[in-house]
């Protein structure tokens, strides 16, 4: 495992866009180095987490975690990385909670990313439903980049 020292300070090398946002639950939980209680979105349905870098990054590792200990729920996650004016995908995923079984989605990913000068995360936290008519809310526990 890393090392919290080789961790990016995001908090410090970017600022944030985000579609919503409990302010019981801010962003900076998600994105600093100690632990907290995480993100959550304010409203139901699919939210976007931007990363503005105010210097392009090279990004070798993304290690994104997801917890909901409550619902049952099939969530889609997706990654995109800004290089010049070219959006990537990065990666794209579906992970099914279970309050009885799966409780937590922790994913570490290893890429090479140069020149990164925006990150962006979707979260669509309930796959199973129209997003219009979607109960659960989004959540992000923790977000790091190396």
């Amino acid at each position: 495992m890393q090392e919290d020292g080789s961790w990016l300070d995001l908090e410090r090398i970017a600022s944030v866009e985000i579609s919503s946002e409990d302010p019981n639950f801010p962003i900076e939980h998600a994105l600093g180095k100690a632990s907290t209680r995480g993100w959550r979105a304010a409203a139901p349905g699919p939210q976007k987490i931007r990363l503005l870098f105010d210097a392009p990054q090279t990004i070798r590792r993304i290690q994104l975690h997801f917890v909901d200990r409550v619902s049952e729920r099939s969530q889609e996650f997706w990654l995109l990385a800004l290089v010049g004016d070219e959006l990537r995908d990065v990666v794209r995923q579906q992970w099914n909670f279970s309050p009885n079984g799966t409780t937590e989605e922790l994913e570490d990913y290893k890429v090479e990313l140069n020149g990164v000068t925006a990150l962006e995360l979707r979260i669509d936290p309930d796959r199973s439903h129209d997003p219009k008519q979607s109960q659960h809310v989004a959540t992000l526990e923790r977000l790091r980049l190396a």
